[in-house]
């Protein structure tokens, strides 16, 4: 397949060069800042992580009660969006490493989530950061189940897939638990099951776990509790019903904060052949080109996993999470030198761009296609 090639941002490779050099210093800058304040940070956010689920789950045994039963909903929710984005994501990316604390090292933190952290390690820290937006690479792109590219070819189920990504973001868990196993190319007769089952046994076992968790212990407990005074029955259907709901709390908005981080309307894809001898400064480039950010204020950066910093994630994924905020207007301003386009835009707009994204291509056609970038060349062609 022929793919467009363009000319974006560093026009040379001299350029190209000075661009990799300032986002360097970027990194090397920030770097050396990272210590204690960073440390307290982190731990700061496990404290509220369990405190916020302690609190939640404390008011769910009060049963359907409505203030309580509500309010414990929603303070779970918040616990498990936390746990997921600002700890779990960050914490996973080893950007808490220096810290030589078991509890948050990258390797071996396991989070509230049906996703085994050994899937997502993989799925996520290196085939995604390696190859963001690489058509038939990064599997992110779409989770194999929508089209967003007019790369992709349409068929009989894309139609329906503004409902897929309804149903992709209330079970969203689900869906990312099982994404590395590649089911959809085991429907397709791609793969062999024989293939994925040993992945699906660890994805089987954290299912498990979870569900027993939130679907049988903490229903049972609560059931337990309520006996003597004779509504163990409606007890434990109260804490299954706010357990489930603070799940689809969680999933709908970790849905929403990684579709805007990187398929809005503006973002680029990147054919196979763009990454070919690729060079730091161009993998910079495709990282900024394939990522948009979500202006808001301290709250929806530390309810994003500062998400809502796409851009400076991609492009310093090692780097602790709650220091993007002042890295961004130093990638912006070396983005306007370069002439490289710098995706940000408030929440419900980049939403928006997002939804008319998925809308356009249940169709068939659609104007966006994988690009290769181009730099000139500043060697002569006798050299």
């Amino acid at each position: 397949m022929n793919h467009p090639t363009k000319q974006i941002g560093p026009k040379t490779i001299e350029q190209m060069d000075a661009f990799q050099r300032d986002l360097d210093a970027i990194g090397d800058e920030t770097r050396k800042l990272v210590g204690e304040q960073d440390a307290r940070h982190i731990r700061k956010v496990l404290r509220t992580v369990r405190l916020t689920e302690a609190l939640g789950r404390a008011l769910l045994l009060f049963g359907w009660f409505p203030p309580t039963w509500f309010l414990g909903t929603l303070l779970l929710g918040i616990s498990k969006i936390v746990d997921n984005m600002e700890l779990g994501h960050n914490v996973m990316h080893g950007q808490y490493n220096f810290m030589n604390d078991p509890r948050f090292h990258g390797d071996t933190f396991d989070w509230d989530n049906t996703c085994p952290a050994s899937e997502w390690r993989h799925a996520h820290n290196f085939v995604h950061h390696t190859y963001t937006n690489v058509i038939g690479m990064d599997r992110d792109f779409g989770y194999g189940l929508l089209r967003l590219s007019n790369d992709l070819r349409w068929s009989w189920l894309h139609p329906f897939q503004l409902l897929l990504t309804a149903l992709l973001a209330v079970y969203f868990e689900w869906f990312v638990a099982v994404h590395d196993m590649q089911v959809d190319k085991v429907v397709i007769g791609r793969k062999k099951w024989s293939e994925v089952r040993p992945q699906w046994l660890v994805v089987r076992k954290k299912f498990a776990r979870q569900f027993m968790r939130d679907y049988a212990a903490w229903p049972l407990l609560a059931a337990a509790l309520a006996m003597p005074f004779g509504h163990a029955v409606d007890a434990g259907i109260a804490v299954l019903v706010g357990n489930f709901a603070a799940n689809i709390i969680r999933n709908v908005w970790a849905w929403a904060i990684i579709f805007c981080g990187h398929f809005t309307d503006d973002i680029y894809t990147f054919s196979k052949q763009s990454i070919k001898n690729e060079s730091r400064g161009q993998w910079y480039l495709r990282q900024i080109l394939g990522s948009a950010n979500i202006q808001g204020g301290q709250w929806m950066h530390f309810m994003s996993g500062n998400l809502s910093h796409q851009v400076e994630h991609h492009l310093f994924p090692d780097i602790p999470a709650n220091r993007y905020a002042e890295m961004a207007p130093k990638v912006q301003a070396v983005c306007a030198k370069y002439g490289v386009p710098y995706n940000t835009g408030k929440f419900a707009w980049q939403l928006m761009t997002v939804l008319k994204r998925v809308a356009r291509y249940s169709l068939p056609g659609g104007p966006h296609k994988a690009v290769h970038i181009e730099v000139e060349s500043i060697v002569p062609e006798n050299a």
